[in-house]
This record gives C-alpha cells, sequence and structure tokens, in this order.
C-alpha cells in the first residue's frame, strides 16, 4: 500500500500532491524546487543557490522517507535555460555521487519562476 511522506524540512506542496510517495520498497518525490521550508519563499536567484536549496529539500525529504541521495536509482531535471546546465551539472553531481540514471530537459517555465526543479525515485 502507498504511504504519503511529509517532513517539514521540505517545502509543503503548493497544489494536490504528495511531497513524496512511498510503495514496494522505493519513494517517489514530487519535483523539489528552490524553495526555503522555514520561510516558503525562493530566496536565491542564481542557478548555484537554487540547486543548492533543491539539493538539500531532496536531502531532507528522502531522509524523512528512509532513504537518502546514495539511493537514489533515476532523477528527473528541468531547467529554465539550457545555458545553466553546466553550473547544475556541478552541483547536481556533488551530491548524486551514485550516479543514478537520468532524465535533464529545458522547459518554457517553471513554478514560482524558479530556475530548476528536479524529482528522485530511490531505494527505501
Amino acid at each position: 500500500m502507498a504511504e504519503a511522506v511529509y517532513t517539514k524540512k521540505a517545502p509543503d506542496a503548493i497544489g494536490p500532491y504528495s511531497q513524496a510517495i512511498k510503495v514496494n520498497g522505493l519513494v517517489f518525490t514530487s519535483g523539489q524546487i528552490a524553495i526555503n521550508p522555514e520561510t516558503g519563499n525562493v530566496e536565491a536567484d542564481s542557478i548555484e543557490g537554487q540547486t543548492e536549496q533543491v539539493m538539500k529539500n531532496l536531502s531532507n525529504l528522502l531522509e524523512a522517507s528512509g532513504s537518502s541521495l546514495e539511493k537514489a536509482v533515476k532523477t528527473v531535471c528541468f531547467l529554465a535555460d539550457m545555458n545553466d546546465f553546466a553550473v547544475f551539472n556541478e552541483i547536481y553531481g556533488k551530491y548524486f555521487t551514485g550516479k543514478p540514471a537520468r532524465s535533464c530537459v529545458a522547459v518554457k517555465t517553471l513554478p514560482k519562476n524558479v530556475l530548476c526543479e528536479v524529482e528522485v525515485i530511490a531505494e527505501c
């Protein structure tokens, strides 16, 4: 049976969805954006700052689900500007050292006009 995951250390969902769902030994996170969960605001305006906040949010969410970034098997990354790819990739690589499978696409607009969003599938 699927189990919703919630933590105050990641942003609240801004729509009718869960922060993450655990099912059959896996956790599926919703896309995380650069919202600071303590303030509810996007506090960085650079790809570096926003990517760091996204990684913190994902780490906290996975920890709350009994998992970790090291247990990630697949990520999906969304960038508002593919020119940010190299900088995003450098920061991403510091966090996802196990090199999970990944898709990375450019999109026209992300929620709250952030620069990046990442979702993860990981083992619990």
